[in-house]
């Protein structure tokens, strides 16, 4: 079995992990524009986010605007949305699941192969939601690429990857190690002998008369 310094390692992996998944999913800076082109006006700075889009001015005011409604939304900004809330729920489900099989954990009773395999499941669901937040950031970003190589795409409208989206990318990439880490306590089954074992019964002192 795992030992227990494994499943702990990664438990903290995949608890960073989903701390970086929310803080990646709430940030606005998931695209930011780009300075391209003669005309490189650097006063403003716009970012697109998740929920708001945000214009950072050079005197350090921010103006931040909430997206009024869903549907003016357009389909790859809501496919992302889901895909990250997803993959935070069933993180967290994750290391629930995680924490009952943990051997430094009561829960889950006393049999440890019973715990391992919970364990195991745990990782499981946790490679489960790392793989939702991994194709949400990864389908935000081709349509980042695609809009700025785009030459019908306005200059002043080109927009480049944020820090928010390299946030999620780091917060799913340590959910993987972790889960793979808890998904690696797969109990071994008790080892078959290779040998017949031996009869200990002692010898019959019977014996026959004639």
């Amino acid at each position: 079995m795992a030992n227990s310094g494994l499943q702990i390692l990664g438990f903290a992996l995949s608890l960073l992990g989903l701390i970086g998944l929310i803080v990646g999913t709430i940030l606005p800076q998931w695209k930011m524009s780009a300075y391209v082109g003669d005309n490189i006006i650097t006063a403003v700075s716009m970012y697109q986010g998740l929920w708001m889009s945000c214009a950072f001015q050079s005197t350090g005011q921010i103006q931040c605007k909430v997206y009024d409604s869903i549907l003016q939304l357009d389909s790859a900004l809501q496919a992302t949305r889901a895909l990250m809330i997803v993959g935070i729920i069933v993180t967290v489900a994750g290391l629930g699941v995680a924490t009952m099989g943990m051997k430094c954990s009561n829960c889950g009773g006393d049999d440890k192969i019973k715990k391992s395999r919970i364990t195991m499941t745990g990782g499981i669901v946790l490679l489960i939601g790392s793989l939702s937040a991994t194709i949400a950031c990864s389908w935000f970003a081709n349509n980042i690429i695609k809009e700025f190589y785009n030459p019908f795409t306005p200059v002043n409208s080109k927009y480049e990857f944020g820090l928010a989206i390299f946030i999620a990318w780091a917060g799913a990439f340590l959910d993987i190690i972790g889960g793979a880490m808890l998904a690696a306590s797969c109990p071994k089954g008790k080892p078959t002998p290779k040998y017949p074992i031996a009869s200990t019964r002692p010898p019959s002192s019977t014996k026959e008369f004639v």
